[in-house]
């Protein structure tokens, strides 16, 4: 009796390390170079299992779910403006963290085409003795510069989990509290829990690996000039959204483009400076 027993313990003790973790971040910032007055809060999730971590917005998640099943239903011409409106995120990136072999992916789209690209920069902390405490956790300081600003954070040992937010991580403890010295952006752990497995994030076009300084240059010519990472097709799947079947493609094109060049002056201000 005692063997079965003991094989279902193990079984359940891998099941119980096996799970990955959930935190809930919200995110302040002000992406508006000419108007610091303009705040924008969203959450976004860290999930973290045994072999890596991912850090995405809690809309993207639900934005994919509900392409997803639009797509199923009518296609490109099942998307509602209005529907999406809701969903729209600041956080259009995703940050990847492998355990194993300690690497960061940054992934981002630009225009049909999602750039992936390694991070090539160590982010090095000078730890504190300061220690105080941010909602049930006992936290300590530690500080760094990294993307042209300098970060504070606040990591709790509580939580043993070198991560964070962003591409934040290398401390011996989870970041509960990080933000830049211009007040411009910040994470803060909302709350955490535990999930079965990693989501599986829905990805429409090819995946282009770069080099971060490409990855840069080519994000800086999609924002002058749009059109040219369109293609004939008119973009990926997110680009056709809200259109109606009986538009003119040339005025389409035209919004599109003026759509996104708004964008890019509403976040003038990004969380890396050059």
């Amino acid at each position: 009796m005692k063997k079965p027993i003991l094989i279902a313990f193990i079984l359940m003790m891998n099941t119980v390390f096996a799970q990955t973790n959930r935190f809930v971040y919200q995110v302040t910032a002000k992406p508006n170079a000419s108007d610091k007055n303009e705040v924008k809060t969203e959450n976004a999730y860290l999930d973290i299992s045994p072999e890596k971590s991912v850090f995405y917005s809690e809309n993207r998640i639900k934005r994919d779910s509900v392409m997803q099943a639009n797509f199923k239903s009518g296609g490109a011409r099942g998307f509602k403006r209005e529907q999406m409106e809701g969903l729209r995120t600041n956080i259009n990136y995703t940050v990847e963290k492998n355990k194993a072999d300690q690497k960061t992916f940054f992934k981002d789209r630009i225009g049909r085409d999602m750039y992936m690209y390694e991070e090539d920069r160590p982010i090095n902390w000078k730890i504190s003795s300061e220690t105080r405490k941010i909602g049930e956790y006992k936290v300590q300081k530690a500080e760094t510069d990294f993307g042209g600003r300098t970060w504070t954070a606040w990591f709790t040992t509580d939580l043993p989990y070198p991560d964070g937010p962003y591409k934040f991580n290398g401390l011996p403890g989870l970041i509960v509290k990080v933000e830049d010295d211009k007040g411009e952006y910040s994470f803060d752990l909302m709350k955490n829990y535990k999930i079965a497995d990693l989501p599986a994030l829905n990805q429409f076009g090819n995946t282009v690996k770069v080099k971060r300084a490409d990855y840069t240059k080519q994000l800086k010519k999609f924002q002058e000039d749009p059109m040219a990472f369109m293609g004939q097709g008119g973009g990926g799947p997110q680009m056709r959204m809200g259109g109606g079947g009986n538009q003119n493609p040339a005025d389409m094109r035209k919004r599109m483009e003026e759509r996104i060049k708004e964008e890019a002056k509403r976040n003038s201000n990004p969380i890396e400076l050059p």
